[in-house]
C-alpha cells in the first residue's frame, strides 16, 4: 500500500468519526428542540435508530476510502459533484435502511413503508445527507491539499530550517 493510500484511509476514518459525531449530536439536540422522535414508530425498538446510523456511517466511510485510494495524489481535486452524489445517496440509504430495519423488527411491511415515507419527508434524513456532503467535501479538500507536500503533515518544529 502506498503512502498516499494510507493517508487517505486514515483521513477517511477520522472523517467518518466526525460524521457519526455530527449525526448523534444533531439528532439528539434536534429531537429535544422539536419534540420529535427520530424513529417515531413505537414498535421499532431501541436498535433501529442506531442501526441506521451505523449503516449510513459505513456507507460514507466506504465512499471516502474508495475515492481516496483510487485517485492518485496528482489527480486529487476538491470533488463537489462526488460530494453531492454522496449526500443524496446517503439520504436514500438512510431512508431505505430505516424501512429495512423496521421491517426486520416488526415484520410488518405496511409500517415499514409508512416509516420509510415518514423518514423521507422528515428532517433527519435530510440532515444526514447534508452532513455527508459537507464531510466528503472537506475530505476531498484535505486530500487535494496534501498534493505536493511530499509526505505526512509536519509540526512546525519538525520542519527543516525551523
Amino acid at each position: 500500500m502506498r503512502e498516499y493510500q494510507k493517508y487517505a484511509i486514515t483521513l477517511s476514518i477520522f472523517a467518518a468519526v466526525l460524521f457519526a459525531a455530527l449525526i448523534v449530536a444533531v439528532f439528539g439536540v434536534g429531537s429535544l428542540l422539536t419534540n420529535r422522535e427520530v424513529i417515531a414508530d413505537p414498535q421499532a425498538g431501541p436498535l433501529v435508530g442506531p442501526s441506521i446510523v451505523v449503516v449510513v456511517v459505513v456507507f460514507v466511510l466506504l465512499r471516502m476510502v474508495l475515492i481516496g485510494i483510487r485517485t492518485r495524489p496528482e489527480k486529487q481535486r476538491v470533488m463537489l459533484g462526488y460530494s453531492a452524489v454522496t449526500g443524496i445517496a446517503t439520504w436514500g440509504v438512510f431512508v431505505i435502511a430505516g424501512a429495512f430495519f423496521l421491517l426486520l423488527a416488526t415484520g410488518d411491511t405496511r409500517s415499514a413503508t409508512a416509516l420509510g415515507f415518514e423518514i423521507l419527508f422528515g428532517p433527519f434524513a435530510g440532515v444526514t445527507g447534508v452532513f455527508a456532503f459537507a464531510v466528503t467535501l472537506m475530505y476531498s479538500w484535505l486530500l487535494a491539499a496534501q498534493v505536493g507536500s511530499g509526505g505526512r503533515p509536519l509540526w512546525p518544529w519538525e520542519r527543516p530550517g525551523a
